[in-house]
């Protein structure tokens, strides 16, 4: 078995888009905590955000104080997530469904799908993200999927394995994390749901570590500011 990575120098975003404010517990949160600890564990610097305790305005701009909203918490948020080499979105399932939290951070995050980094690529690019799901109803790849196709499509590189959660019976019953009668934790004996977040969680940290150590994708073929100014890269229609 090769040594463990030290990856000190990453920087992760966790965003938890649970519908219950602090301090009340999300069984989201605690399944965060697992790739939280593994990370951590490897030197990675972690910032975490809640988002319904933030004054988040929806909307599809960086600002939505410039598109008629008195507040909005996302500007400094981010700033965080633009910052970070690691993006996790977690989000608990709700009528078969993401969070409308969830579907809140989507669309402010593809706010930033115009703005371009130093290479004139999405300023995604370089970056990685994956995806935490829980619930006690089916759904989880669905949820995971659409969230992972957003993410890519703004720019994100999506890791192998880029999802993870659990889901209990259908129906009312515990969710992650839930005390049961003796004393155990609900979904803390599932080998799927502790395989999938550990490896999630290494194969986040290793594709950042590949990006950052590469500096990012290669700008040949995919940068905005060069298209925008003309050029076209063999395109076989455009010349």
């Amino acid at each position: 078995m090769p040594a463990k990575p030290d990856y000190s120098g990453l920087t992760a975003v966790f965003i938890n888009t649970t519908l219950s404010p602090s301090p009340k517990k999300s069984h989201t949160n605690t399944l965060m905590d697992v790739l939280r600890h593994i990370m951590r564990d490897a030197g990675v610097s972690i910032q975490s955000f809640r988002s319904v305790d933030h004054d988040i305005a929806p909307g599809v701009y960086p600002d939505m104080t410039e598109h008629g909203f008195a507040v909005d918490a996302w500007p400094e948020i981010g700033k965080a997530v633009l910052a970070a080499d690691i993006l996790v979105i977690g989000t608990p399932i709700w009528l078969g469904e993401v969070s409308s939290e969830c579907r809140k951070i989507i669309e402010r995050l593809y706010a930033h799908s115009g703005e371009v980094n130093d290479k004139g690529q999405y300023v995604f690019y370089g970056k990685t993200a994956g995806v935490v799901v829980t619930g006690n109803e089916d759904g989880v790849k669905h949820c995971a999927s659409g969230i992972v196709y957003a993410l890519a499509h703004i720019g994100y590189m999506i890791p192998p394995q880029p999802d993870a959660g659990w889901i209990g019976e259908i129906g009312p019953g515990p969710s992650y994390g839930d005390e049961l009668e003796d004393g155990s934790r609900a979904g803390f004996d599932s080998e799927f749901t502790a395989r999938n977040s550990t490896f999630l969680a290494w194969n986040l940290m290793h594709t950042a570590h590949m990006l950052k150590k590469a500096d990012g994708l290669p700008s040949y073929g995919n940068s905005r500011k060069a298209w925008d100014q003309g050029t076209r890269y063999n395109h076989p229609n455009l010349g």
